[in-house]
């Protein structure tokens, strides 16, 4: 069976592998054999392993030292290319994380492949989906130049355990000067809220303009909590300053693709509905039965916010 590589990462507190990969580890299984990619610090592989062998993983090829973990992604793209000449694998996958897209840009000019982004689906013939044009148009590609390079949204792949030897390999680390270029001088961990990551988040709450101010996103996170769901925001709600932009949903913001995606007091602007149309099931609360974000869910309510969420939260709350 062809060799396909995916690219590991790792959470930034080096707590384990993150849900991304995981997913890409599934979607490669489409293509071939997965065999996992760490890179890191010395020690890194061992806080991962054992996911990267319960989701399927032939081999984990162990590439770890100080100079990756000092300099930005250069080296990690150095490595990773290396890698493909030497094992000529099928395809790669990699998260469609910021660094991850990075990552696959370098890649593909090393290698002189192919290379398509946040594709949401691969098939067995390599061919894979994408959405265009803030989400109207759906686009199949096929990679047919080199080695085919893939980034993978998150949450369009639901991951499936599937055991794997993950027959641990060591690759040898030769950097470049001019991998070099760039040194990390410090890194500050985000403090993270016992919320899930917006774009690994399998249910969503977010809040728009209708929301009102700041104050009555308390409302918006009551839902969240009771759902253990991440929190979200449209562009409207982050530039009148409800939420912080890092929360932001839509084509500026993040994109995401969870099971459940609540839209509260979101009118459905296309540059909002470019983020997270691919999401399985969609609900609106919006009090404008006109609103266009009701051309797009899967359901909806015509209400007060400010009575309708409440009253869900405690209802959900007293199922508990």
């Amino acid at each position: 069976m062809a060799e396909v590589l995916v690219l590991v990462e790792v959470a930034p507190d080096g707590s384990g592998v993150r849900k991304t990969t995981l997913e890409a580890l599934t979607a490669a299984r489409a293509l071939g054999e997965p065999s996992a990619v760490v890179l890191g610090a010395p020690g890194t592989a061992a806080s991962v392993k054992g996911a990267l062998a319960e989701y399927g993983a032939a081999k984990v090829y162990v590439g770890e030292s100080e100079d990756i973990d000092a300099y930005l992604v250069a080296p990690k793209a150095e490595v990773l290319a290396q890698l493909v000449a030497e094992k000529s694998p099928a395809a790669v996958v990699i998260p469609s994380t910021p660094e991850g897209k990075e990552i696959a840009g370098r890649l593909a000019i090393k290698t002189g492949s192919g290379f398509l982004t946040d594709v949401t689906d691969i098939a067995a013939d390599g061919t894979a989906t994408q959405v265009a044009f803030a989400g109207g148009t759906i686009v199949h590609s096929k990679v047919t130049t080199g080695t085919p390079i893939y980034t993978l949204r998150g949450n369009s792949v639901t991951p499936e355990p599937a055991p794997g030897a993950a027959a641990e390999e060591q690759v040898a680390v030769s950097i470049s000067d001019a991998a070099k270029q760039t040194r990390v001088t410090d890194r500050v961990v985000e403090q993270k809220s016992d919320r899930p990551e917006l774009t690994e988040a399998a249910i969503i709450v977010s809040g728009g303009r209708g929301v009102a101010s700041a104050e009555n996103f308390s409302v918006i996170e009551g839902l969240a909590d009771s759902l253990g769901a991440a929190v979200g925001a449209s562009r409207a709600a982050v530039d009148s300053g409800f939420y912080p932009h890092s929360f932001q949903v839509g084509q500026t913001g993040k994109t995401v693709s969870p099971q459940l995606y609540i839209a509260v007091g979101i009118s459905g602007a296309i540059q909002h509905r470019a983020g997270m149309q691919t999401s399985k099931t969609i609900v609106a609360v919006n009090k404008d039965p006109e609103a266009p974000i009701f051309e797009l869910a899967d359901f909806g309510v015509v209400g007060d916010l400010n009575t309708v969420v409440p009253a869900a939260t405690q209802q959900i709350t007293a199922r508990k």
